[in-house]
């Protein structure tokens, strides 16, 4: 597939942290993705994407751009439906994500055209590529680690765990954690089964970490409007938000090294 990329379109700053709205095309539709990065940093650091939750390239995913940026990282939330789409509702939501995941190569080569164009950014170290992923995000940056995908790790807050296609041994390169809300009824006690014995059979590196009494979108401050809104069983849990923070900034100490 075909792809041209980049294009700044405006920038802010944070403080020492700046951001840029980038414009990048993957098979001929425009995606816009968010750049964050701390400009007092002067030598190339590790890159890390941001793959949002089912509503689409929001202010919570540029928001966990900016704070990854302030950990030292280069940060690029990606956009995985094209155009900056959005959902207000969670028709439109599932609307999107299917028609994504009904391509499910070119939902990969859409992240793939991403992780190019950080790993290409003069300030990221190329070598050291890792992604997060919230709910929709996290079944992404899952399933880009089963394909192979170069990344030293990923990272799945409240995502589904199931694929089409599960992981082969030693295809895997990254190392995986998945935080996953124990209360979460969206993911079965036999989707978690499965999840580990197919790791496992795969050989993969990979941790597992249930939050106590945390339900799905457990990172999200927004989330418990949206789930009186739409009455979902969504709810924001400080405790394990952070402590899943904490679990992601240990890892990413540990696989930068």
């Amino acid at each position: 597939m075909k792809y041209l990329f980049t294009l700044l379109v405006s920038t802010l700053v944070f403080g020492e942290i700046q951001t840029a709205e980038l414009t990048y095309t993957s098979d001929g539709v425009n995606m816009k993705g968010y750049l964050a990065f701390d400009d007092a940093i002067s030598d190339p650091v590790p890159g890390v994407l941001v793959v949002h939750e089912w509503w689409g390239h929001n202010e919570y995913a540029r928001m966990r751009a900016r704070k990854l940026a302030e950990l030292g990282y280069v940060a690029l939330a990606v956009d995985m439906y094209g155009e900056g789409k959005q959902a207000s509702h969670p028709e439109d939501a599932m609307k999107f994500v299917q028609e994504v995941t009904a391509n499910y190569d070119g939902a990969l080569e859409r992240f793939r055209v991403a992780m190019e164009l950080l790993r290409s950014h003069p300030r990221t170290d190329p070598t050291k590529i890792a992604a997060i992923g919230y709910c929709f995000g996290g079944a992404t940056v899952l399933n880009c680690a089963r394909a192979g995908f170069d990344l030293k790790a990923v990272v799945s807050f409240h995502g589904s765990l199931g694929t089409p296609r599960p992981a082969e041994k030693g295809k895997v390169k990254a190392e995986v954690l998945v935080c996953h809300g124990a209360d979460d009824p969206f993911v079965t006690p036999e989707d978690i089964e499965g999840f580990k014995k197919e790791m496992t059979d795969a050989g993969v590196t990979y941790t597992f970490t249930a939050y106590e009494g945390a339900k799905h979108s457990f990172t999200n401050p927004g989330a418990n409007e949206f789930g009186t809104k739409f009455n979902l069983p969504l709810e924001y849990n400080q405790k394990a938000d952070e402590a899943s923070w904490a679990d992601m900034k240990a890892l990413f100490t540990r696989v930068f090294k």
